[in-house]
């Protein structure tokens, strides 16, 4: 099923996405999983190396949550590479902004992938 989000390439390499909730989504009442907050900035991550031509895995992903996101209300997510290496490993960041407040920020590093 996924996400079905739709990425849009921006001007320093980073994507972009809006992703409208629903309550079929919902950790508690009225607030979007965390699992679904995580899995949209790993899913975010992936499309800015998919952007680049580059195929990658996740190796590790952190998540920062900074308050709670509202499930009836659209989020914008975007992620962007901070540095890449010779050797597959590629580290980026990423955010889930809701109301134009940043909800949740994330790392991760990320392995090439033949």
């Amino acid at each position: 099923m996924g996400l079905a989000l739709k990425y849009g390439l921006q001007a320093d390499g980073g994507v972009t996405a809006t992703f409208l909730g629903n309550c079929a989504l919902e950790g508690y009442s009225g607030l979007l999983h965390g699992g679904v907050i995580a899995a949209m900035l790993d899913g975010a991550m992936t499309n800015c190396l998919f952007a680049r031509g580059i195929r990658a895995v996740t190796a590790e992903l952190k998540v920062r949550y900074l308050a709670p996101i509202m499930s009836a209300e659209s989020v914008n997510v975007r992620a962007w590479l901070e540095e890449s290496s010779r050797h597959g490993l590629f580290l980026l960041r990423g955010e889930v902004i809701q109301g134009g407040k940043i909800k949740a920020r994330a790392h991760s590093k990320f392995v090439s992938h033949a």
